[in-house]
């Protein structure tokens, strides 16, 4: 399993060869700062690593605090701490505190007048959003996004996609994930095996996609040429050709015959949002179903 970043940055590795990574869970907090609550809790459970939402962030100072707070909890200076700071519409980090970035689209648009020049801005681009996230401590990224745009579908992708060309999509991916490790911060490539067909938000329902093989071949693509990335993010959608009952998240069929034979991809394999509407049951149930599947 593969979570060294690239560029001579440090690695991951140290806090799972230590032990540390005990429970397969990625946890949220409450606000600022830990509460004395979760500071027992965490200790205890010792979980894989940490999320952090717009809740959590106030200034350079308090997000700083806060991750300091986790590396002293666990006693591992290379703490899985993520965050969702795409660019565009889904920045947890917000100017004027700190930078305001653009959406995967931009690059797309750039892409169309100069090839190269667009994957270079894309590389750049993803270095400085890295430095801002490692100034606060914090070590992975929720990017970049490798699913291709499709005509109809709904635009919970929309303007966060890096284009509805499949070999433009991986050249820009392969360009965000050199920038982010540029700047100390490990890559995810998501969502995989492709969300750019989903007809709704898998954020409010469950999206049912019905193309068939030849199609979703289109949609692989990136993901098979980007397969060394270090951590992967799956799509709660069901793809009505490889598992009609299950979406991809709990589909041991999605996971094991489509991500890691398929598409080759063999690093660390992580959910979506549990709490997102798309699945059902309770929070115990959805995660039992997603571990079950090898998330």
């Amino acid at each position: 399993m593969r979570l060294a970043r690239r560029g001579g940055a440090a690695s991951l590795d140290a806090c799972f060869l230590a032990g540390f990574w005990m429970l397969p869970a990625i946890f949220g907090l409450s606000g600022t700062a830990l509460t004395e609550e979760e500071r027992g809790f965490f200790a205890e459970v010792s979980p894989a690593g940490y999320i952090l939402f717009g809740r959590n962030i106030e200034n350079r100072a308090q997000v700083r605090a806060l991750t300091d707070s986790l590396r002293a909890l666990h006693g591992c200076d290379d703490l899985l701490v993520m965050i969702d700071q795409e660019g565009g519409r889904v920045q947890r980090m917000k100017a004027p505190e700190w930078m305001a970035f653009p959406p995967g689209a931009l690059f797309d648009r750039l892409y169309d007048i100069a090839p190269i020049s667009a994957m270079q801005a894309a590389r750049l681009n993803a270095e400085a959003l890295a430095h801002n996230l490692a100034e606060v401590g914090i070590t992975v990224d929720a990017l970049p996004l490798l699913d291709v745009r499709q005509e109809g579908a709904h635009d919970v992708i929309g303007d966060r996609a890096l284009g509805s060309e499949p070999m433009r999509v991986a050249a820009l991916g392969r360009a965000v994930l050199d920038g982010l490790s540029a700047g100390g911060v490990v890559g995810i490539v998501k969502h995989m095996p492709g969300h750019g067909r989903a007809g709704v938000d898998s954020h409010k329902e469950l999206p049912t996609v019905t193309a068939d093989e030849a199609a979703l071949e289109r949609d692989l693509y990136p993901f098979e040429r980007l397969n060394d990335a270090p951590m992967g993010m799956t799509s709660h959608i069901v793809y009505t050709t490889w598992d009609a009952g299950r979406p991809a998240t709990q589909s041991p069929t999605v996971i094991d015959d489509i991500i890691r034979k398929r598409i080759g991809f063999d690093g660390l394999l992580m959910s979506d949002d549990l709490d997102m509407k798309a699945l059902s049951g309770g929070l115990t149930r959805k995660t039992e179903r997603a571990l079950k599947a090898g998330c």
